[in-house]
């Protein structure tokens, strides 16, 4: 029997299936709000090992990355293992379990140009498997014009596997992926079923890495800071490929292509039922 959770309701969780995002409010206690703001603003002035900066410094007009802190932070490793997130994935996904991929903190400064552009997770990650989903979690109320995401509902159900590709549009990221580019949804966004949510603190998103998303720039006046969690259920494999993260790679785990990532040492098990 597939987890179940309080706040994953059969409507809620039909939902996730069909469109592949949903949103859960109030997901994430308050407690984990202001420690997550505190280590944005931490990580900003003292950046980690794991970390894409645009605009080092800046108050303004700065994008801003981190990730795979939750071996050495012990805010992040006690999110992933206590907030209840690992739980609700499972449930969403109709899993009996989920294992960490990485954590992700993002921030777009305030008047941030760059938008993210529109892709799909998957393409990027070492990974197979309809059991994969991420948990987007913003510390402060935001509208979609302040960069909170939009995804083309449904887009999880294509059956599409699109070509990964830098996000400046640099043609760097690899040379040996074969596929189509992902479709440019911002030059012709009523050609697609397009969906983005407006969040208040504590809010989740939870989306299937295969849905096509992205945010515009932060057009507003305060920050947008989101922690970002991924997620691995009951299905996935270990796929290692040209243009996927090579932060972990075969050299770094004993698990096969093909096999189901039971590694505990870098996608630890963190809910099973």
């Amino acid at each position: 029997m597939a987890a179940t959770h309080p706040k994953v309701t059969n409507e809620i969780r039909e939902v996730f299936l069909k469109d592949g995002v949903v949103k859960i409010p109030g997901a994430i206690s308050a407690k984990w709000l202001q420690a997550i703001a505190d280590m944005a603003d931490k990580e900003l002035s003292e950046p980690g090992e794991w970390v894409t900066d645009t605009n080092p410094g800046a108050t303004e007009n700065r994008l801003f990355t981190s990730r795979y802190r939750w071996k050495t932070d012990p805010l992040v490793n006690g999110y992933v293992h206590d907030s209840g997130v690992a739980h609700m994935a499972a449930a969403l996904m109709n899993s009996n379990t989920t294992r960490l991929y990485f954590d992700h903190l993002l921030v777009k400064e305030p008047h941030t140009e760059a938008p993210t552009p529109w892709h799909q997770d998957i393409p990027y990650w070492p990974f197979l498997g309809k059991q994969i989903c991420s948990a987007w979690v913003s510390v402060s109320g935001l509208t979609v014009d302040e960069s909170s995401l939009e995804f083309v509902r449904g887009s999880h159900e294509w059956g599409s596997y699109f070509a990964p590709e830098a996000f400046d549009g640099a043609k760097n990221w690899t040379s040996d992926f074969e596929g189509e580019p992902a479709p440019d949804v911002a030059a012709a966004r009523d050609e697609y079923d397009i969906v983005g949510f407006d969040v208040q603190p504590g809010d989740a998103i939870f989306f299937s890495a295969w849905i096509l998303h992205g945010a515009p720039g932060n057009a507003g006046t305060k920050r947008r800071a989101a922690l970002s969690t991924r997620w691995l259920g009951d299905d996935v494999t270990w796929y290692p490929h040209p243009g996927s993260d090579p932060t972990v790679t075969d050299d770094d785990t004993s698990v096969e292509s093909g096999e189901y990532p039971g590694d505990d040492k870098h996608f630890p098990l963190v809910y099973s039922v």
